[in-house]
């Protein structure tokens, strides 16, 4: 048996089902019962004396279900359970007794010889039925007017009837079998959406089914499961947002159904947190937190369990909304994009972000982010240039694609073993697919190209020297023609290392000193992010460079300058050949 602590709750278990040693996030005891209709013996292991089995009525003695026994007897049903026949008797705990509401229960034992025998004809079936043969989404006619009992076998190991848990199963008799439940189970007779209709604290969802044509599938059969939220959670939702999906049959379609699971989930089935399809085609985490069950980890659900014969309904006091249902504003505002969202609308661009456009943004995660975020022309122009014109997919994605920005650039996509990347910025999480656009998180700021390889360099000081050493190499042509190179860039500081005479020798001696620029140079575009352990691009001096991990710091000072026909890594040491210039030295370039 597992146990959890400092309560009397307890689960049939085996070491596949050990949770953990946790069930709904509270640590549990693990201990060991006799089987039911054994007993231990002094001085002998494990519990080999079998129990003489006995008829119904007395077993409900020996498991513990005395106020189920008293009530049989009560009602007169002592006599149908003590003799001939073979039944299933399912059997609420004391505890389940006393959990009813008081008045159910005075309306019940008030009148003995009807509603309570009926009650507990409900809790019976006309066979003998092991837990075994409780098969998942079966269903039992009982002896209270046929009205069916509905069975749950989850992979769990959880068997339930009607929601109501099986504590204590198979406990054999002599006319039958007992299997003792966590609570009174009563005759289900409605489908759920008839019980939707007659709750008037679900008259939205109720407006809301109609609406979206989802008022038959509700009354076929099936196994659903309905996280339905009640009128207090829709007006949760600011009103803006309401009245648009409301407007919108195919965002109000896919509303409705990510709060609809294909398959019948009982709350006491759940154990632990358990990603579940919904009709919408995305997943829902559905799990628990000690006694509260939870949805994508939030204790939202304040009433479960309101069975109909096609399934089960869990009200909550929030909705859900999928991101198939978002504008790209809600997609932004309900991620870890926080200073790029408050720049695209101080940015002027909430209309493109509201609107029914088919874009793409490209939302830059809030540590990408560094200095002054002031709205600035530039910065204005820069954000306008992370919203492409179309909606797109990642996985649609290929290497050397160009992407056309709402500023009217051109952004080029770099295909990675273990990255995909648009410019500088790489992808860091899953698609956000929206009702009109998606959105994708990437792990910086872009740096859209603003000239050619040469063009950078001379833009920047740090580069001063570089340049000069280009042009006396005779390579100014080959920065600044079409293509696509990696240059690790030798700052001023790492020409500065080189002791004054070696560097005179190397400028003197045009063909040494191209060798030594074209070791900097590597085929293809490699940015930061497309850098794995060991990336080794060939340099067009001919041998490899070894690249390391991605990380910012020595000898790389400063990584991704795009350009239109490359990308530059400012470097502060110079990386020699393992032949040549200087002798023998390390080839590596470190990392990133």
């Amino acid at each position: 048996m597992q146990q959890i602590k400092g309560t009397d709750k307890k689960y049939f278990t085996n070491c596949k089902q050990w949770y953990h040693r946790k069930i709904c996030g509270k640590p549990t005891v693990i201990s060991y019962e006799c089987c039911p209709g054994y007993e231990k013996i002094p001085g002998e292991k494990g519990c080999p004396a079998a129990l003489p089995l006995v008829n119904i009525f007395n077993t409900l003695g020996v498991v513990g279900a005395i106020t189920t026994q008293m009530y049989s007897e009560r009602a007169n049903l002592k006599e149908e359970i003590e003799g001939p026949g073979s039944f299933t008797f399912f059997a609420p705990s004391n505890e389940a007794w006393a959990a009813l509401p008081t008045e159910i229960l005075d309306a019940l034992v008030s009148n003995v010889n009807i509603e309570l025998l009926n009650a507990l004809h409900y809790h019976m079936v006309n066979r003998r039925l092991t837990s075994e043969e409780l098969k998942h989404g079966s269903s039992f006619p009982s002896m209270y007017q046929d009205f069916h009992v509905h069975i749950h076998h989850y992979p769990n190991g959880i068997v339930t009837v009607n929601c109501a848990r099986l504590i204590k199963p198979d406990q054999h008799a002599t006319n039958g079998i007992v299997h003792v439940v966590d609570r009174v189970i009563t005759a289900v007779s409605n489908n759920v959406q008839t019980l939707i209709d007659v709750d008037d604290d679900l008259e939205t969802l109720r407006t809301a089914i109609a609406a979206a044509g989802l008022t038959a599938l509700l009354e076929s059969e099936g196994q659903y499961t309905i996280f339905a939220p009640t009128n207090e959670a829709f007006e949760k939702i600011p009103q803006e947002t309401l009245n648009r999906i409301l407007g919108d049959p195919v965002a109000l379609k896919d509303l409705l159904n990510y709060h609809i699971l294909k398959h019948m989930q009982c709350a006491e089935s759940i154990v632990s947190g358990t990603p579940m399809e919904t009709l919408q085609g995305t997943m829902l985490e559905v799990g628990c937190d000690g006694d509260q069950m939870t949805l994508n980890g939030r204790a939202i659900i304040t009433r479960r369990d309101q069975l109909g014969t096609n399934g089960v309904i869990h009200y909550i006091n929030e909705l859900l909304i999928p991101d198939s249902a978002k504008t790209l504003l809600e997609l932004a505002e309900g991620s870890s994009v926080a200073t790029a969202t408050k720049l695209f609308v101080d940015a002027g661009l909430s209309s493109h972000l509201t609107g029914s456009e088919p874009l793409t943004l490209l939302a830059p995660l809030d540590d990408a982010f560094k200095g002054s975020m002031t709205m600035t022309p530039d910065m204005r122009r820069l954000m306008t240039n992370h919203i492409l014109k179309e909606q797109l997919s990642s996985k649609s994605l290929y290497h050397g694609q160009e992407l056309e920005t709402l500023g009217g650039l051109k952004l080029r996509v770099f295909v990675y073993r273990n990255n995909l990347c648009i410019e500088n910025a790489c992808i860091a999480a899953h698609d956000k697919i929206g009702r009109y656009a998606t959105m994708f998180t990437v792990d910086k700021v872009l740096t859209p190209p603003m000239g050619t390889v040469m063009d950078v360099l001379k833009a920047d000081d740090r580069f001063s020297l570089l340049v000069g050493a280009i042009q006396t190499a005779g390579m100014t042509e080959l920065l600044n023609q079409q293509g696509a190179l990696t240059f690790f860039a030798p700052t001023n500081d790492a020409f500065s290392a080189i002791p004054q005479a070696e560097l005179n020798k190397l400028m003197r001696n045009r063909q040494e000193l191209s060798n030594v620029l074209r070791y900097h140079l590597a085929e293809g575009m490699v940015v930061s992010g497309g850098v794995g352990s060991h990336t080794r691009p060939k340099t067009l001096q001919g041998e490899k460079l070894e690249l390391g991990m991605v990380s910012v710091q020595k000898p790389v000072a400063e990584a991704d300058l795009m350009a239109t026909n490359g990308v530059v890594h400012a470097i502060n040491t110079i990386v020699k050949p393992l032949r040549g210039f200087l002798g023998t030295m390390s080839t590596k370039a470190d990392q990133f």
